[in-house]
């Protein structure tokens, strides 16, 4: 069941990444050939109109191959080639795009459904950090740095990625403002904390729910973002890199424990990683790196500032290359997953 569970997981965010760019493709006017889930192989496959829908024998990823995207030359009609630049760009964004969006309906139906954690702190632990600098039992959370605070995961997603950096806190006490510096420490399970308990669950209106629905992908991002900064800065080594293996992994071993505490606790655990991986998949795609989103935005910007396109067959190499990476990349990640699940 954990695998099946997965499967469903990264075929549902894998889906919604490329009908994103399926349906902003056939909008535009551009023939899909093929909208493909999974990667490799052809297991199945169904025609209607232009476009074959298949499925490959590796759930690891997916295609929306368009007419002539990859042609050297400015195929016919119906082409994605012979389409102006801003639409080429908005196919191309539009598979980041739709994962943003999925990650969104996913915050707006946990958040909906079971509230969200507010930045109030409910217990001050004795000796740690936070007493010795002043916070108390009550405080509300709503800056750290310049960065501001609209959960409590926001702030101790924060503390964890900045480590030991010393930080300044905005609380709210009594209806005041009031700013604590703070340095977290390293504990006993190897994580950095400062020694709060928060807890406190706010079940806002509709509107409410849209507006933290919208911080909650945006900490996700920041997430994402944060966690590729401290990987060029060399503060995260590969062993803490996770490829499809090691997701597999994580999403099959949420599911085991949400499972004994009921339906409704399987859906919203399935939801917060749905969420969590759409709103990774969409940065990641977004990267300029190429045969990525990001890679191939980048050319069709520099098109659109240079009124002519960059050579098709120089571009086609360079993705060709950054494709052949990509998957040498993969496969050194999948043997980290493995490494790590066999305890090496």
């Amino acid at each position: 069941m954990k695998i099946i569970v997965a499967l469903l997981v990264f075929g549902i965010i894998v889906l919604f990444h490329e009908y994103g760019h399926y349906i902003v493709a056939r909008k535009s006017g551009i023939v899909v050939e093929e909208f493909a889930i999974g990667m490799g192989p052809k297991i199945a496959g169904i025609t209607k109109g232009d476009t074959e829908f298949t499925i490959r024998a590796l759930p690891i990823g997916g295609a929306c191959m368009m007419r002539g995207e990859d042609s050297a030359e400015d195929c016919e009609e119906g082409s994605f080639n012979s389409r102006p630049v801003w639409q080429r760009i908005a196919v191309v964004f539009a598979g980041p795009f739709f994962n943003f969006i999925m990650a969104f309906i996913c915050a707006v139906i946990i958040i909906g459904a079971s509230g969200y954690m507010s930045g109030e702190i409910l217990e001050v632990m004795e000796g740690s950090p936070a007493q010795e600098a002043g916070f108390e039992a009550g405080d509300e959370i709503v800056k750290v740095d310049r960065t501001a605070v609209h959960t409590f995961s926001d702030f101790r997603m924060y503390i964890a990625l900045n480590q030991s950096k010393s930080c300044d806190v905005t609380v709210l006490r009594d209806g005041e403002k009031q700013e604590i510096t703070v340095t977290p420490r390293l504990d006993d399970d190897g994580f950095y904390r400062i020694g709060i308990v928060g807890g406190v669950i706010r079940h806002p209106g509709p509107a409410g729910i849209l507006v933290s629905a919208f911080y909650e992908v945006k900490s996700n991002i920041n997430v994402v973002i944060k966690s590729l900064e401290m990987l060029i800065a060399g503060k995260v080594s590969s062993r803490d890199i996770s490829g499809p293996v090691g997701i597999f992994t994580v999403i099959g071993d949420s599911y085991s424990d949400a499972v004994q505490y009921g339906f409704k606790v399987v859906i919203l655990t399935i939801l917060d990683l749905i969420l969590l991986l759409s709103a990774n998949l969409g940065v990641m795609n977004l990267l300029p790196i190429p045969a990525l989103d990001g890679g191939r935005l980048v050319f069709l910007f520099l098109e659109a500032i240079r009124g002519k396109p960059i050579s098709r067959e120089k571009e086609g190499m360079v993705h060709f290359v950054g494709f052949v990476i990509l998957m040498i990349i993969m496969v050194l990640v999948m043997f980290n997953d493995f490494a790590r699940i066999a305890g090496y």
